[in-house]
């Protein structure tokens, strides 16, 4: 690879206070490794320790460290974009600062985008140090996202993942308030291909972003960003009722006389009927508040300051 290339990390944190320095003391062996020019770009949330200043600390000995911090909390999910967006090199790792995903794997990664792949993502082979429960609805999530997505999105891979400029550049024209970034990549294109790892469990502490909640939310955003197949569900699920309605009747006289519950039964049914609706009323709902969201056209992500960066870019995309 050509030395003036540059190579950009993006690094989403939230309370990593004791995990920063040795993310960094691992990361830059393999950034030397790879020989090219580089900037790391962490992306806070506000945070209730001393992440911002272990940061700073690694700014004063190294000047290709930045760092751009929110002025709420938004999610990983938005500080992630926003590194993205904000990333100058001519391609993009994004990778979390807990060691999870091992740093290593970058050349292995590298070495596919050198053979013309425009995305290299790391697909998980194994998940170490995760509960039970977090392992079945990973699967579960992945599984209902495949079946029903409008696309295909890969399974068993999380954020961590090489994206070529080209990519950057596109989804920098994406203006989705809930932005799911593995939904986003596949919907770009391009030529991608996978590069398998052990997930290993944490370095230090336990993850700070909401591992049940946030998971939640990250899998409603793929499946309703990028599904209608909720949608169709209502259509079928309403007609199956309706027909089950027009069976009840035709049967309802000699049910009534041999079962002599039709009073139960009708009760069962109104209930069921109205189970339903707010089922479906709901799942439409989701759709309707997304639509406002955009409407909106409020910004995914309120930068507070950028630290690093010669000129700052607008986050706000044009259209």
């Amino acid at each position: 690879m050509e030395k003036e290339t540059v190579v950009s990390v993006v690094v989403p944190v939230y309370n990593e206070e004791g995990g920063v320095a040795a993310f960094y003391e691992r990361l830059m062996p393999v950034i030397k490794g790879i020989g090219s020019r580089y900037e790391i770009i962490f992306v806070l949330d506000p945070c209730a320790d001393s992440t911002e200043q272990k940061i700073y600390e690694l700014m004063e000995k190294d000047k290709n460290v930045k760092l751009i911090s929110t002025s709420r909390r938004f999610g990983q999910p938005a500080c992630t974009i926003a590194g993205i967006v904000h990333c100058g090199g001519d391609l993009c790792f994004i990778i979390d600062a807990d060691l999870q995903d091992p740093p290593e794997l970058m050349p292995a990664m590298l070495k596919k985008w050198e053979e013309g792949y425009k995305v290299v993502y790391a697909r998980r082979s194994s998940r170490k140090g995760e509960t039970l429960f977090k392992r079945l609805v990973s699967s579960l999530g992945y599984f209902i996202i495949e079946r029903i997505s409008d696309i295909k999105i890969p399974r068993d891979t999380g954020d961590f993942r090489l994206l070529d400029r080209v990519v950057i550049d596109q989804i920098k024209t994406f203006k989705e308030h809930d932005a799911f970034l593995r939904g986003i990549v596949a919907y770009i294109g391009f030529k991608q291909t996978a590069v398998a790892y052990d997930r290993e469990a944490r370095n230090s502490g336990a993850g700070k972003y909401n591992k049940y909640t946030g998971s939640l939310r990250i899998g409603f955003n793929g499946i309703l960003n990028f599904s209608k197949a909720p949608l169709y569900f209502i259509m079928i699920l309403g007609l199956t009722v309706i027909s089950a309605a027009i069976l009840a009747s035709l049967f309802a006289g000699p049910v009534t006389k041999a079962v002599g519950a039709f009073n139960f039964s009708l009760l069962v049914i109104v209930l069921y009927l109205a189970g339903f609706q707010l089922f479906s009323l709901g799942i439409i709902a989701q759709y309707f508040a997304r639509i406002l969201d955009e409407v909106k056209g409020r910004p995914g992500i309120i930068i507070d300051k950028m630290v690093g960066f010669d000129k700052p870019a607008a986050l706000r995309r044009e259209p």
